[in-house]
């Protein structure tokens, strides 16, 4: 995947986890894990778009490991969503799938990064 696809990606994510908290109910709790989901979330998309434009290697592999950090917190709060009753686990699968997939791609690209010592302007590789 490149970068142009995997920069759409995170963005199509944050974008549906923004549905998501929008949707869930007016309640302490919700606003609490809402507002955290929302920070992690678009902070992935966002930390993927500095890590394109990094300046050096050592950069990239720093803005791509903040990307890792709030991919996986993403899930933490999926998890206290589901365990708090506030919403069911088969209404936000996609998004759990998706945050897997994208904390999976991550990972693979900043062993790639330090394997290779990759210019931070190449392009984004999944592994096959």
């Amino acid at each position: 995947m490149d970068k142009t696809a995997f920069k759409a990606r995170t963005k199509t994510y944050a974008l549906n986890v923004i549905t998501l908290v929008e949707s869930l109910p007016r309640c302490r709790t919700a606003d609490v894990l809402g507002k955290q989901l929302l920070r992690s979330a678009t902070s992935v998309a966002a930390n993927y778009r500095a890590a394109c434009r990094a300046r050096s290697n050592a950069e990239f592999i720093s803005k791509m490991c903040i990307v890792e950090e709030e991919a996986d917190e993403c899930l933490f709060w999926f998890e206290l969503l589901i365990g708090s009753g506030l919403v069911k686990q088969e209404n936000i699968s996609r998004l759990l799938n998706e945050g897997d997939q994208i904390v999976a791609m991550t990972i693979a690209s900043i062993k790639t990064a330090r394997q290779r010592g990759l210019n931070p302007q190449s392009e984004f590789r999944n592994p096959q």
